[in-house]
């Protein structure tokens, strides 16, 4: 039975890893915080006033 050893001189995949992951996490954290901080959504533009035509229409003898 024969039996293949190799050496590798290389450094590891993982040492590199080591450093990618903090640089992701707060790359990460800062396109969250940009998305948060500038998000376009006003609630206050879009709130509902009451009950439209539709409802008093099926609701008819019922003030709002």
């Amino acid at each position: 039975m024969a039996t293949i050893a190799s050496a590798s001189l290389s450094a590891p995949a993982h040492a590199t890893a080591g450093l990618a992951k903090p640089l992701a996490e707060l790359r990460a954290f800062w396109r969250q915080f940009i998305a948060r901080a500038f998000h376009p959504y006003r609630p206050e533009l879009h709130y509902m006033r009451g009950p439209g035509p539709a409802w008093r229409a099926k609701h008819p003898g019922r003030l709002n």
